[in-house]
């Protein structure tokens, strides 16, 4: 049996209503978290009010682990909007409320995190705040000095940071505390010099952006995010933000989604006057994010879901479609990989070839996403039809199968897996990617590892599951 997959597993159908099978409570809620700007649309749906009764389901068996994934999610997958929601159930629920402490200890990296989850927990539950929440936000109100919390205190919120101190009611522990509590009460805090106010108040010029750089006020998200409007200003200092892009401690430090690097990369591409030198850092940049990852040994099949059910944003102020998550960490895969073929697919299958000696980056880009309906059987059944041996099939797909022949014939994937291992290769492995976690799976049993989620970090459960060590979540029930 799977230690992976267990066969609690159920026959159900997916949102399409064709057959699929029912996940287990945490794993569903693994898929659901890591996938998921919270509140933002999909394909096929919202599934944050899902996200939360699963949640709720598995705080009832195993309250440390959904504060596991709370703290997992901001800390190693970089998503907040989740952490947020997970820490303010954490909070809620009778069951976890002991694990509260440490999970705003890790959740809440910078200011505004507090602001967000004391806000969130009013709008979802009202008043009172429970006081284990009361304190560990208070507590991680004192991690930050006037400047951070200056920094973010001049936006529009419904809450603020005063209303954290009146809500929270907590004390000041040294006399510098005392001055910056009275500092916020009395609305007397030092306005914090931002790129953006500068920016707004003085235009985008190449003197403002000089004057930035310079003064070191050009953190590494803002830089991704401004390399377009630097590189169009043209100030004379850039090469110092480039060096910084392409630096390795300051990629590792910047905690940043390997899309991010994307999605710049190719808004420099789509300006076309471009250096080569601003391409090669974020080529650089993206490099150090696998630089450590663990080889992938013998030959792999890559699959990526191009159908249209992939083309959505993954948020409504984002460009950046779930099909462009797939092929950049497929691009990031290969470069793992000793052999690999890859495919993409949706209701047709087409081998991609990279160009030679392409970039991470620009092997993504080099994948075309058609956009048609979904057929998972696509892959397998290809390899079958030529006798192509692989040890592994790596999947990027969000599941949803819509093109599989009749809705009511069940199990098409699997059946498929298991023939393949029958007349092939008994120790093939299947490692489904889940990107858009709607609840269901289509593969099940021994050697088959469902992971979730858009970082590179996933990359490392598919050498551990086969080795029989962890999945992601053994890795999410033991995280320290």
């Amino acid at each position: 049996m799977s230690k992976f997959n267990q066969t609690k597993t159920m026959k159900t159908v997916n949102r399409c209503g064709h057959a699929a099978y029912d996940m287990t409570d945490k794993a569903k809620l693994v898929t659901q978290a890591l996938t998921t700007f919270f509140c933002e649309p999909k394909f096929y749906g919202d599934n944050s009010v899902e996200l939360i009764a699963t949640a709720q389901k598995v705080i009832a068996t195993d309250p440390e682990f959904v504060a596991n994934l709370a703290r997992y999610a901001r800390k190693e997958m970089h998503l907040r909007s989740v952490a947020h929601a997970l820490a303010v159930l954490v909070a809620h629920e009778n069951a976890s409320k002991p694990y509260i402490k440490a999970v705003i200890a890790d959740v809440v990296e910078r200011p505004d995190d507090i602001t967000e989850i004391l806000a969130l927990y009013i709008s979802a539950f009202g008043k009172p705040i429970p006081n284990g929440l009361k304190k560990a936000l208070g507590d991680a109100l004192g991690k930050f000095d006037a400047y951070r919390i200056s920094k973010y205190s001049g936006e529009k919120k419904t809450v603020k940071f005063i209303d954290v101190l009146r809500l929270t009611h907590v004390k000041p522990k040294t006399p510098e505390q005392q001055d910056l509590f009275n500092a916020i009460i009395n609305d007397t805090l030092p306005v914090a010099e931002r790129w953006e106010t500068e920016l707004s108040a003085r235009g985008n010029t190449k003197e403002v952006w000089e004057k930035l750089i310079a003064e070191r006020k050009i953190g590494y998200m803002a830089a991704l995010r401004n390399l377009r409007n630097m590189i169009k200003a043209a100030p004379d200092n850039l090469d110092d933000i480039i060096n910084m892009i392409a630096d390795e401690n300051a990629v590792k430090n910047s905690k940043q989604l390997p899309m991010r690097f994307y999605s710049a990369y190719r808004e420099l591409l789509n300006l076309g006057a471009c250096s080569s030198k601003v391409l090669d850092a974020l080529e650089t940049a993206i490099d150090y994010s696998v630089a450590n990852m663990p080889r992938i040994p013998g030959k792999t099949a890559i699959a990526i879901d191009v159908s249209g059910s992939m083309s959505m944003p993954i948020s409504k102020n984002s460009k950046l479609r779930c099909s462009d998550i797939a092929r950049l960490l497929a691009a990031l895969a290969s470069k793992l990989c000793d052999e690999y073929i890859i495919y993409t697919f949706d209701t047709e299958l087409r081998q991609v070839t990279f160009p030679k000696k392409s970039s991470i980056l620009q092997s993504a880009l080099s994948i075309d996403c058609d956009g048609g309906g979904t057929d998972l059987t696509l892959p397998i059944d290809e390899m079958l039809a030529n006798n192509i041996r692989v040890d592994r099939l790596i999947m990027f797909s969000d599941n949803e199968i819509n093109s599989d022949g009749e809705p009511t014939a069940f199990g098409t994937c699997q059946i498929l897996a298991d023939k393949y291992r029958k007349t092939i290769n008994p120790d093939f492995w299947v490692h489904a990617v889940d990107l858009l976690g709607y609840g269901t799976q289509q593969f099940i049993g021994d050697k088959t590892n469902v992971i979730a989620g858009w970082s590179e970090r996933i990359m490392e459960f598919i050498i551990l599951a086969e080795l029989g060590i962890q999945s992601q979540v053994t890795a999410i029930e033991n995280y320290k």
